[in-house]
C-alpha cells in the first residue's frame, strides 16, 4: 500500500515508517520543516510538506494514498483546547477525503484515563466527544466513520513508549529526579502505569494497517501496569539517589505538570489485540530499558 503518514519523523512515526517499508509498503510522510522533510526522506519515505494547520495539504497527502495514519499532534500544552480542535479538524479532513473508499484510517489515541483504577480493554468506549473534548473526540469521530465506507482504526499508546532514544515521560521523571536529587513516587507507589516499547508499538500499527476491520480499536501496551515505585526505584538506582514517597498535596511542588499524571492508576491490556492480529511484543520492557541506562545515563 502507499501510505500517507503524520509525524513520520516523530518519535512513533519514525519507527511506523521504517517498519512499513521494510514490510514493502510504500511511504509518504507529512513534513512541517526542512528538518522533517529530510529525516522522512533519509529514512527511505517521501516527504509531503505541509502541517496540521494546513488541511489542504493533509487533504492532498491522503487523496494520493491507498491508506493514511494519523500519529501527529500539536503538542501545545499552553493551549490545548485549541490542540483539540486541531485534532478534530484534521480528522475531520481525513474522514471526508477518506469516505466511501473502504481505505484504511489509522487514528493514534490512548488508553490513560479512560477507566483509571481498572484495566482499560479494548470494549470499553472513550468518554470523548466533540471537539471540545479531549483530543477533540477524535476517536469516536472515526470509529462512527466505520460505516461510512472508511475502515477506521484507533490505535491507543500506552503512556510510556519507550526505547533508546526517548524523551517522553520517563526521561522527564529522570529529569525530576536530577533537579530535586530524590527519585519519588506519590503515596506509596501503587499507582501503575503501562508501557510498550517503541519498535513493538511500531509493528502493531503495521499489523492493525493490514488486518484490523473497520471500527476496530487495538492496543498498543505490552505492559499492562508497572509501579510507579518500581519506574523510580530504577531511576534511582540509575541515577545514584534515593528514592522516597512524595505527599500526594506535594506532588505539584515536586514534579511539576508531570506529578499528577503519575499519580494516576492507568492499567491497560491488549489481550484482544493479540488475540486479534496475532502481535506479541517481543522487545525488552520498560524497567529493563531503564537499567540499561537509557534514562539515566549523562
Amino acid at each position: 500500500m502507499h501510505v500517507f503518514v503524520t509525524g513520520a519523523s516523530g518519535w512513533i512515526g519514525s519507527a511506523v515508517t521504517a517498519e512499513l517499508l521494510a514490510a514493502g509498503h510504500q511511504v509518504t510522510g507529512l513534513a512541517r520543516s526542512s528538518e522533517s522533510e529530510a529525516a522522512i526522506s533519509a529514512a527511505g519515505a517521501s516527504a509531503h510538506r505541509g502541517s496540521l494547520d494546513d488541511l489542504d495539504s493533509l487533504r492532498a497527502g491522503a487523496q494520493a494514498a491507498d491508506a493514511v495514519i494519523h500519529l501527529g499532534f500539536k503538542h501545545d500544552f499552553s493551549d490545548m483546547p485549541g490542540a483539540w480542535r486541531t485534532e478534530r479538524a484534521v480528522v475531520e479532513t481525513f474522514l471526508d477525503t477518506l469516505e466511501g473508499s473502504d481505505r484504511p484510517f489509522l487514528l493514534a489515541s490512548g488508553v490513560a484515563g479512560l477507566t483509571p483504577g481498572r484495566a482499560v480493554t479494548e470494549r470499553d468506549a472513550n468518554p470523548s466527544h466533540g471537539p471540545d473534548s479531549m483530543r477533540g473526540g477524535a476517536e469516536n469521530l472515526a470509529l462512527e466513520h466505520a460505516d461510512r465506507g472508511v475502515r477506521s482504526v484507533s490505535v491507543r499508546f500506552a503512556p510510556t513508549v519507550h526505547g533508546e532514544g526517548d524523551h517522553g515521560f520517563v526521561a522527564t521523571l529522570a529529569g525530576v529526579a536530577r533537579s530535586t536529587g530524590v527519585a519519588g513516587y506519590v503515596g506509596d507507589g501503587s499507582a501503575r502505569w503501562p508501557a510498550v516499547h517503541r519498535l513493538d508499538a511500531a509493528h502493531l500499527v503495521r499489523l492493525a494497517l493490514e488486518g484490523a476491520p473497520a471500527g476496530t480499536v487495538v492496543h498498543a501496551v505490552a505492559e499492562e501496569g508497572i509501579a510507579t515505585r518500581q519506574i523510580a526505584e530504577a531511576l534511582g538506582r540509575g541515577l545514584d539517589l534515593p528514592t522516597r514517597s512524595i505527599d500526594p498535596a506535594d506532588v505539584d511542588g515536586h514534579f511539576g505538570w508531570i506529578g499528577r499524571f503519575f499519580a494516576l492508576d492507568i492499567p491497560a491490556s491488549s489481550a484482544l489485540t493479540r488475540d486479534l492480529l496475532g502481535w506479541e511484543p517481543a522487545r525488552a520492557g520498560l524497567l529493563d530499558d531503564l537499567a540499561a541506562g537509557y534514562y539515566t545515563a549523562v
